[in-house]
């Protein structure tokens, strides 16, 4: 616009170029927001569903269990995610996975602290998490959130 303006001799439109600034800045700060202040309170669980679980920790210090959430309609999808309850700090709950769902959901527990999250099926999204040190989302938006730093000391993405 600027060298339009330049070559046809007229003035520079100001009120044009502040709208487009306007608009640039405020698109910018909704995509800051969405990737970089991503929590899993985000997680839509009007229609949650129940998937496997709970399963106990072979110390039954920590028992997990999977939830649905399908998105999109007719020609939507199912999210799944799992969530951890500490059975020795008071029953807190935190959620270590997070990924579209596939056909077989399994949760498995290798030792005291290590659990095997299979989510196998078109795309495998299958994960061996430590539950007291790392998560897992598929689309990495945990990873890269500001907000979740301290919750974890590994975040792994598909």
């Amino acid at each position: 616009m600027f060298i339009i303006s330049c070559i046809k001799k007229k003035p520079f439109p100001k009120k044009s170029f502040i709208a487009m600034l306007i608009g640039v800045v405020l698109v910018a700060s909704i995509y800051v927001y969405k990737v970089y202040f991503y929590t899993f309170d985000t997680i839509d669980k009007t229609y949650m569903q129940d998937g496997p679980g709970p399963v106990l920790s072979p110390d039954e210090a920590y028992s997990v269990s999977a939830y649905f959430e399908p998105y999109g309609g007719a020609a939507g999808g199912v999210n799944v995610w799992v969530e951890l309850t500490n059975r020795r700090n008071d029953n807190s709950k935190k959620i270590i996975y997070y990924s579209d769902a596939n056909d077989n959901i399994q949760l498995d527990w290798v030792d005291e602290n290590t659990l095997f999250i299979t989510n196998a099926g078109p795309y495998n999204n299958s994960v061996k998490l430590d539950v007291e040190a790392e998560i897992y989302h598929d689309r990495g938006l945990a990873c890269r959130s500001w907000l979740m730093k301290e919750e974890y000391e590994r975040c792994y993405q598909k």
